[in-house]
């Protein structure tokens, strides 16, 4: 992210960003990179849309025997407050939030609030 200061250009850290590393099935991963190519995007804001209507649902229908057998360690950055909402959300329902992130794919809705790949490009005053 960029902040104009003074009339000049500084490049800064989004502060409301954190580093998370995480398990993901590889599958899935390849399918949300292809959608995020279609769209101007990056996977870590689809899967961020997911989340947000994961938690607006307040419900995860999740069984724990069909995991994927196929993750791989995926390491991407998340909105702080997401995130945390996220592992309360996952601990509440006694999954690990690995297993929420590949449930709130089916979620995600290319209609509504996705980050374009320029949004971490964005100007701030």
């Amino acid at each position: 992210m960029w902040k104009l200061v003074n009339g000049k250009l500084i490049q800064t850290t989004d502060v409301s960003r954190v580093k998370f590393r995480t398990n993901i099935s590889k599958s899935i991963l390849e399918q949300l990179n292809a959608l995020a190519e279609e769209h101007d995007t990056y996977v870590n804001y689809l899967l961020e849309n997911g989340l947000e209507n994961v938690l607006a649902e307040g419900i995860i229908l999740y069984n724990k025997e069909l995991r994927p057998k196929d993750r791989v360690q995926y390491k991407t950055t998340y909105d702080k407050d997401l995130l945390e909402n996220v592992k309360a959300f996952a601990k509440d329902h006694k999954l690990y939030i690995n297993d929420v992130i590949e449930y709130s794919v089916q979620l995600i809705d290319l209609n509504n609030n996705i980050k374009g790949s320029s949004y971490k490009n964005r100007i701030e005053k």
